[in-house]
């Protein structure tokens, strides 16, 4: 697909005047650049890129067009047999899972552990919104949107009043808080402003969640610096560019 090599190049030249000027604050950098299996539109694979760009860390951008099959090609199989994105390899040391991929980045590079803190009750909170976000939102967006994306299913009420309840857990956990685990940027915020990005590109209402709006500002002005036009904003867009297609 033309597009997405395009897409692949812009994101990847990005990256590397990111990391250049990471790197050039002196934080601790892996020996190589840690490879990534990636498709752009993937909202996990967005996240932990924006989580590599606030850590300073180079990717080695490696696109694995699930939509033509190469996520179960023997050698990706063999690689990550789950047959998923992302997959890191940091050399030699494999992961996939987004979440678990970031806390890694995090644990090994992080200057500090402000996006992932060590303090057990803190990281605890960081963990349960991943939790929340994997386990409970994520899927009422799938149940939504993925029959739409997918299927060409119409737009289903009662999923979206699924979607709308998740939507209002959240905004409630942010009531007094500046982001989703507190008042510190983490990377439960990272993991969980695809979703919402998501939905903004795809046009769902949840202006009813004044708090999840005022964080979805504060977050990507905070995010801004890392890549939240050209890695988070644009893949929410070629996803909401799926639908219209179907």
């Amino acid at each position: 697909m033309k597009s997405l090599s395009v897409i692949m190049t812009v994101f990847y030249v990005a990256n590397v005047i990111g990391n250049a000027v990471a790197r050039s604050k002196g934080g601790k950098m892996p020996a190589q650049p840690i490879k990534l299996y990636y498709l752009p539109p993937s909202p996990p694979c967005r996240a932990v890129m924006m989580t590599a760009r606030a850590l300073g860390l180079e990717l080695d951008l490696i696109l694995t067009n699930i939509l033509e099959g190469e996520h179960k090609t023997p050698e990706f199989t063999k690689i990550n047999p789950q047959q998923t994105i992302p997959t890191m390899d940091d050399n030699g040391f494999i992961m996939w899972e987004s979440r678990a991929i970031m806390a890694y980045m995090v644990n090994a590079y992080g200057r500090d552990d402000s996006l992932y803190p060590k303090t057990p009750r803190q990281r605890a909170i960081v963990d349960q919104r991943l939790h929340f976000d994997l386990g409970t939102l994520i899927p009422k967006y799938i149940g939504l949107y993925v029959p739409m994306l997918f299927h060409g299913a119409p737009y289903n009420e009662e999923e979206a009043v699924k979607l709308n309840n998740a939507l209002k857990i959240l905004d409630i956990t942010l009531e007094g808080h500046e982001f989703v685990a507190g008042d510190n940027l983490t990377i439960a915020d990272i993991s969980i402003i695809v979703t919402i990005s998501n939905l903004e590109a795809l046009k769902f209402d949840y202006s009813a969640h004044q708090n999840i709006v005022k964080w979805f500002e504060r977050t990507k002005k905070a995010l801004e610096p890392y890549g939240y036009e050209e890695i988070d904003k644009a893949g929410a867009q070629q996803i909401a560019g799926f639908l219209k297609k179907t």
